[in-house]
């Protein structure tokens, strides 16, 4: 056998002897390379995570991104601001004077037909580098699941195609309780 493979040999077989000075020195660098690695790319994975924190939607010509203010977590009792960053295809952002927008909150689960839990009037709001997109306050009444569903045609003079998406939310307990009764968009009061 020449050296060379005599070498490769030890190298792919781990319960080899160290032949080298170097090997006898750290015979645990394969090991310590291998979990630097996995080191690094469970870092980089989870790095990778708040990016795509939003969440995007596509229906039809119209794509749109919700984002809920503080850093997609929302808390039940708190004021939460949403915004929904509306593009057409190509990247033309479509602000709310553009847009018969509504916004329904349900709590998940929900029966097709059952109303709206908060029905949020939508106000234009400037983002990064949105100007004039859809957005709304939202006080969650507790902590628990719920889908905030966007509908839209396009108002005078827009050209898209009417759309609707559907958004889950997930909302954290909060820090304080509501006390104040809210009323849903049959006028009935809702615990809070």
């Amino acid at each position: 056998m020449s050296p060379q493979s005599n070498r490769v040999k030890s190298f792919l077989f781990s319960g080899s002897i160290p032949t080298s000075p170097k090997q006898r020195r750290y015979p645990n660098k394969g090991t310590i390379k291998y979990l630097l690695f996995l080191s690094c790319l469970v870092i980089s994975i989870t790095n990778l995570y708040p990016a795509a924190a939003h969440k995007v939607e596509v229906s039809g010509d119209v794509g749109g991104t919700l984002h809920i203010e503080p850093n997609d977590n929302p808390r039940a009792g708190e004021t939460t601001q949403a915004w929904f960053a509306l593009t057409r295809r190509g990247g033309k952002v479509i602000p709310l004077a553009q847009c018969n927008c509504q916004l329904a909150v349900y709590a998940e689960p929900y029966a097709q037909g059952e109303p709206a839990l908060l029905e949020p009037a939508l106000k234009p709001v400037a983002v990064e580098r949105y100007q004039g997109i859809p957005g709304a306050e939202l006080v969650f009444p507790k902590a628990g699941i719920y889908e905030l569903q966007l509908n839209g045609k396009p108002a005078s003079g827009a050209r898209f195609k009417p759309y609707e998406f559907k958004f889950e939310v997930t909302v954290a307990a909060g820090s304080t309780a509501i006390t104040r009764n809210l009323r849903n968009v049959n006028g009935d009061v809702v615990q809070g």
